[in-house]
């Protein structure tokens, strides 16, 4: 088996892994009490007098969303800061002050702790790029598509990524068995007309397929999954297909740590209680990366031999 088959192969059962950690969260069930209609309440009492246990099936638990503005999201951001005793604003807590001002005029808490996270966010894709010899899409591709895994979940969120592949590709072989000879941007055009296609497929078949995510998916996540399909056919028409599908694989991987990152509740409390120090940590990390020459960490375990010798 070659290398890039065995970095793929690797790659499938780490998400694999990762969707089965992931969806059971998604698929929590709670309780709702609900006050039963006349015709529901005399078929409980019918039951209740013939010795019959009434049980109600419990209803799946909304995944809370935080590119949105709702109570979930929202109001524990809130009481984390109202719990929070402040000293001086000078200088210590000038950002601290900024954020509440700017969450009393309306600003969303869930929109400011997103845009203090997206910094960490690229700082670990840099390193996992830098040090670790994981490539992709660049930076700023995989923190968009972590966002859309919020936006979406990871189960849709990796759906539809793969569904823009699987696109992109099959139009790429479509058009050279037909040998059409089509400028670039034409070609883009065609490309976003038949990504579009393939993800109102997905969108109608949702009474189908039943997944609440399915349903509110909105036009923000997949904007940006149409600029991933454009990088990907882009890497497909300069290298070739294999180069191309290695690295959608990893973007998607960076893009899957990126996500546990942001949804991870500790690191969105020090974000958002301690952001000085979070934008100092986050600066320090940068410029550390930026002053490493050695070798990949990857390049190490793939040369090991040489260097052992």
């Amino acid at each position: 088996m070659s290398e890039a088959k065995k970095k793929l192969a690797a790659s499938v059962v780490f998400i694999w892994f990762f969707l089965i950690l992931t969806h059971p969260v998604s698929a929590q069930t709670r309780t709702i009490t609900r006050i039963p209609s006349p015709t529901q309440a005399i078929s409980q009492e019918y039951a209740t007098e013939s010795g019959q246990t009434v049980t109600e099936e419990p209803t799946p638990a909304p995944r809370p969303d935080i590119t949105q503005k709702s109570e979930e999201t929202v109001e524990p951001l809130k009481r984390i800061l109202d719990e929070q005793k402040l000293g001086p604003v000078w200088p210590a807590n000038p950002i601290k002050y900024a954020i509440r001002g700017a969450i009393s005029a309306g600003v969303p808490p869930n929109t400011i702790v997103l845009l203090l996270l997206l910094p960490g966010v690229a700082a670990l894709i840099a390193a996992a790029r830098h040090v670790v010899g994981v490539r992709g899409f660049g930076i700023f591709l995989p923190a968009a598509l972590s966002v859309v895994f919020v936006a979406t979940g990871p189960l849709v969120g990796i759906g539809l990524f793969l569904v823009i592949v699987f696109i992109s590709t099959l139009t790429r072989i479509v058009l050279r068995r037909l040998k059409l000879k089509l400028q670039y941007l034409p070609r883009m055009a065609l490309l976003l007309l038949f990504v579009v296609l393939g993800i109102l497929a997905v969108l109608f078949l949702a009474p189908v397929i039943r997944q609440p995510d399915i349903s509110n998916v909105s036009i923000f996540p997949v904007l940006i999954l149409v600029l991933l399909a454009e990088d990907f056919s882009r890497v497909q028409l300069g290298k070739s297909a294999k180069v191309a599908v290695n690295l959608a694989t990893e973007t998607l991987i960076l893009a899957l740590a990126s996500y546990v990152f942001l949804t991870l509740e500790v690191v969105q409390k020090f974000a958002l209680l301690k952001p000085e120090i979070f934008i100092l940590l986050v600066g320090v990390v940068d410029f550390l990366m930026g002053k490493y020459i050695g070798l990949r960490l990857l390049e190490l375990w793939r040369f090991r031999k040489l260097v052992s010798g």
